[in-house]
């Protein structure tokens, strides 16, 4: 059986709002990242949670083979890990100490020495003795990163990760989570808006529409003109750099916003 998340007829949302309907998706593969794409208020952050049980939800969700319905949330917690967009405020922690917390919550025993080299890939080992209530909005994205990897999960979620990160570290965090996916061979399933990131350092793209799926596959086949005018309402074109790699160039609007 090969490695991967599957959902069929999935549905999630709140007690009084359903967000995703009759979810579908044959399997996400181990060892790859997935990007979820859509417009904002379309239900990317609310799979996520679903899939992590923060959110309810109901169908079929089996992370390689096993059914994580059926699962405690204490059980669910150990194979998936979610990242939020943002860390809980107030916690007056080193940074080193939170990531060994992370550590040893999720049964792994590793040693410091193992946190320092993790902090030292992500380029944050100088914040090791810095109080997370006192970091930046970037580092705390990073501490956060850092503390999902540690904890060795089978799935990743990561809700938005390059939101607060400039240019330089939305490469290097991309580059950093691809390395980490591949060599861990986790599946990776990553919120980002922006599309040529997307295209750039995504294996396989879901890209939702008011809670239900659009496209599934490889990014150049989602991420058309055709899909750019009916998720987004733009008109959009895909073309290669001088590097032969694509972007998208968007040129306008399909029909002007109503607010």
């Amino acid at each position: 059986m090969m490695e991967g998340l599957s959902l069929a007829h999935f549905q999630a949302g709140y007690p009084k709002r359903e967000v995703i309907r009759d979810l579908n998706v044959p399997l996400l593969p181990a060892g790859k990242i997935t990007v979820l794409l859509g417009p904002n208020g379309c239900g990317k952050s609310t799979l996520l949670r679903a899939i992590a049980g923060l959110n309810s939800g109901r169908g079929e969700l089996r992370l390689n083979g096993e059914d994580l319905m059926s699962l405690s949330f204490a059980q669910r917690a150990d194979r998936v890990v979610y990242l939020p967009q943002s860390l809980p405020a107030g916690v007056h922690l080193h940074v080193l100490e939170s990531i060994i917390v992370a550590q040893r919550a999720s049964g792994n025993r590793g040693s410091e020495s193992d946190v320092m080299a993790l902090l030292k890939r992500l380029g944050i080992e100088h914040l090791a003795l810095s109080y997370l209530d006192q970091l930046s909005g970037g580092q705390k994205q990073l501490v956060g990163l850092a503390q999902s990897l540690i904890r060795r999960p089978s799935l990743l979620l990561l809700d938005e990760p390059l939101s607060a990160l400039d240019l330089n570290y939305q490469f290097h965090v991309m580059s950093l989570i691809r390395r980490e996916t591949q060599q861990r061979n986790i599946i990776t399933v990553v919120v980002v808006h922006d599309i040529n990131i997307a295209l750039r350092h995504g294996d396989h793209v879901l890209m939702l529409q008011n809670g239900e799926l659009i496209a599934d596959g490889q990014p150049e086949n989602v991420i058309t003109p055709e899909t750019l005018a009916k998720v987004y309402g733009v008109r959009g074109r895909i073309e290669r750099c001088s590097q032969g790699k694509p972007q998208v160039l968007i040129d306008g609007l399909v029909a002007e916003p109503t607010f």
